[in-house]
């Protein structure tokens, strides 16, 4: 029998779709970042647009566009595209996109947002908290504030604006499938307390409308449970190839060997089975909104 093929990252955020966002130190590449903005408000000021009417033409709020010229939250692509055009700026900025899209991670998770990005199924199952890609932004600061020893507030910026990013998958055409089973501890959990949790189910109920979407709660009463061993991540591409993301105490590990992966999808569905259903876990849901 091979060996499994993993690729481990001794120091990692993980950052990965799990979401507690533990990394003993940051290791997020923000140079890009600051390049980008720079260029962005060069270009702003050489059209004679102060930020308010940069923002009417864009679509977005004058914070933002002055947080993207600043370095400090990650423009998305179909702002890039809409700053080139507005701003005449000849594809410079456009050329940019992929620069900037590479810098919003840690080195080591830079490969699996880009699996994440091009995956066209996405199974999760999270135990500890809210997966990344389902949280609102308050929830992100609420968990990256728990973190010790405490994350500066550049990066903590800089992780929520990843994260943020990381949820342009949602207006990804065609839509990929996506699949969250969560522990009912997780939705029980007031992380940021309890005016954060009310907006976080708030979410969760949002996406779970989602005809792409399908969230699950694992009630804490099943005596049976699959996923024992953990969270974990499977991201399908086109081509059909699979691979496991795992993550626990700041380690990550990308699992490519066809065996065990097949080993853990096999696992999900059964964890699928032993959850409500979707339409059962929204009502669920939408039942704890009621008692919060």
């Amino acid at each position: 029998m091979s060996e499994p093929t993993r690729l481990v990252d001794e120091g990692s955020e993980n950052d990965g779709s799990n979401g507690d966002g533990r990394r003993p130190e940051p290791d997020v590449s923000p140079g890009v970042l600051r390049v980008f903005g720079r260029q962005l408000k060069r270009f702003r000021v050489r059209a004679g647009l102060e930020r308010p009417e940069f923002g009417s033409l864009t679509g977005y709020s004058v914070s933002t566009i002055a947080a993207y010229e600043q370095g400090r939250r990650v423009p998305p692509p179909r702002f890039i595209d809409q700053a080139d055009e507005a701003l005449d700026a000849g594809g410079v900025l456009q050329e940019m996109k992929e620069e900037v899209a590479r810098a919003q991670y840690p080195a080591f998770f830079r490969d699996a947002a880009r699996l994440e990005g091009e995956a066209v199924e996405l199974w999760v199952y999270a135990t500890q908290a809210v997966p990344g890609l389902l949280q609102t932004e308050e929830y992100m600061r609420a968990v990256f504030g728990m973190w010790r020893p405490l994350l500066d507030e550049e990066t903590v910026e800089q992780r929520v604006a990843a994260r943020l990013a990381r949820q342009h998958v949602f207006e990804r055409r065609p839509a990929p499938l996506l699949s969250f089973v969560i522990d009912e501890a997780v939705v029980r959990r007031p992380l940021g307390g309890w005016s954060v949790m009310r907006g976080q189910l708030e979410q969760l109920m949002l996406v779970g409308a989602f005809r792409n979407v399908e969230i699950q709660i694992m009630p804490l009463d099943r005596e049976g449970n699959a996923g024992v061993d953990g969270p974990f991540t499977l991201l399908y591409r086109s081509g059909g190839d699979q691979v496991t993301y795992l993550e626990a105490q700041g380690r990550s590990t990308m699992v490519s060997d066809r065996r065990e992966v097949q080993g853990v999808a096999s696992r999900y569905g059964i964890i699928r089975a032993q959850a409500l259903t979707p339409r059962e876990s929204l009502a669920f849901v939408e039942k704890l909104l009621g008692e919060v």
